[in-house]
């Protein structure tokens, strides 16, 4: 009797794919866990919509009332344009980031060290990465609503003078994905509870001084340097370049950089989830 043995050589590209997702890691079901969380929160509908009224009422009271005081803003093109105008697109990048660092962060936390349902997930085939790339696209569709939302009321206001801002949801999905993505990374180093206060330590300096209520030319040189390296400055300038009808080539470094952001947040988040729950 022969035998015979058929040898498939594997594409050579397939040795590089598995040193970054290596077997085990990805199972290609993480919409399970966005269906779980779609079913966890119906009941819970006024705490997952309560996110969006913040930036709402800042845009009240700071577009609208403090915007009474002053005439006008130098807008992403040097044009004047009304101080709400001026601030609305911050706020709308603001609120991206918010719904999805809160969602990747202490929803995250309390799944992974108290509920243990991590480890429940890895005793089906789902792996670390499925775990990371499912709670991201949760708190990316949390930001999305949240922005959806905003967009709405900026259009209701008037605020939104250029067809360009129908791809300020698009972008603004790119940067709650990219938040989302590094805010669960980093909660994978977090030990306890205390350890948020650096996550607020982080998020409300961001929120206060990445050009959301004056612009960047108010700051010294050195710390101008300082604000353009950081993230939520890039989500400002890609809203209100979008919103304003101010679009050239440097948004696309901007969206460049939210790609980086996610791509790094997601690989650490993964490999970490690996390490953490499989050891």
């Amino acid at each position: 009797m022969t035998q015979t043995i058929e040898r498939t050589d594997a594409p050579q590209s397939s040795g590089l794919l598995w040193r970054v997702i290596p077997p085990g890691l990805y199972a290609g079901r993480a919409s399970v866990l966005v269906e779980r969380a779609a079913l966890v929160n119906r009941r819970a509908w006024f705490v997952l919509f309560s996110g969006a009224v913040e930036p709402l009422f800042f845009l009240l009271s700071l577009g609208l009332g403090f915007g009474q005081m002053v005439s006008s803003v130098a807008g992403p093109g040097g044009e004047p344009i009304s101080y709400a105008a001026f601030v609305a697109p911050a706020l709308l990048a603001a609120s991206a980031m918010n719904g999805a660092v809160y969602d990747a962060t202490f929803n995250v936390f309390f799944k992974f060290k108290y509920a243990k349902l991590y480890d429940a997930m890895l005793a089906t085939p789902l792996g670390p990465m499925d775990i990371a790339i499912g709670e991201i696209a949760w708190a990316l569709l949390r930001g999305g609503l949240y922005a959806t939302g905003f967009l709405a009321v900026m259009l209701g206001m008037g605020l939104i003078a250029s067809p360009w801002a129908l791809l300020a949801l698009p972008v603004a999905l790119l940067v709650a994905f990219a938040f989302a993505a590094v805010g669960m990374a980093a909660t994978t180093f977090m030990r306890s509870w205390q350890d948020f206060d650096l996550v607020q330590l982080a998020i409300l300096p961001l929120f206060l001084f990445s050009t959301t209520f004056y612009p960047l030319s108010v700051y010294p040189s050195a710390i101008q340097t300082v604000v353009t390296w950081t993230p939520l400055y890039h989500a400002i300038e890609l809203m209100r370049g979008l919103t304003t009808g101010v679009v050239g080539w440097g948004l696309l470094g901007h969206l460049a950089y939210f790609a980086v952001m996610a791509a790094l947040g997601v690989v650490v988040a993964s490999r970490r989830l690996g390490k953490l729950l499989l050891s």
